[in-house]
């Protein structure tokens, strides 16, 4: 076999319907498009939601709540998840984040206090809760924070 013989299976290929060519093509005058009404316009379509002029969906239902789009969200890790490390490492978010603890940064990296670490590390980190940095200095090492 060779790529000359090749050719698309029986059925597979369909010629494109030519519309607007005369009447003898049997898709002239209207174009398959009907008669009237914003659809037969050029240019005319439907938005999406529109239900024809009835009241659409998004204003039938009830709004409730509200949500924060200037909330930051931090990538959580804690203290229990840094027991990988060797002692005296220096962690920052790119280290987190090569050792597969973190996947992304999102608005920074929080780190909380669940867990117990018996040996120093040094953290460079954009939040810390009170209890995850007594932790850490508890055990030798030093929190930084990064200017967020």
């Amino acid at each position: 076999m060779r790529l000359n013989d090749l050719s698309p299976m029986k059925g597979s290929i369909k010629k494109k319907k030519r519309v607007g060519r005369g009447p003898a093509s049997g898709h002239g005058k209207t174009a398959c498009r009907g008669n009237k009404g914003q659809k037969s316009r050029s240019g005319g379509r439907i938005r999406p939601g529109f239900e024809g002029g009835q009241m659409p969906m998004q204003r039938r239902l009830p709004k409730r709540g509200f949500r924060n789009i200037f909330k930051k969200e931090y990538e959580l890790i804690n203290i229990r998840d840094l027991n990988v490390f060797d002692p005296g490492t220096n962690l920052d978010t790119a280290v987190l984040k090569d050792a597969g603890i973190i996947k992304g940064t999102k608005d920074g990296v929080k780190l909380l206090g669940l867990g117990e670490i018996s040996y120093s590390l040094e953290i460079r980190i954009d939040k810390v809760s009170k209890k995850a940095r007594e932790k850490v200095e508890a055990a030798g090492g030093k929190v930084e924070l990064t200017g967020l």
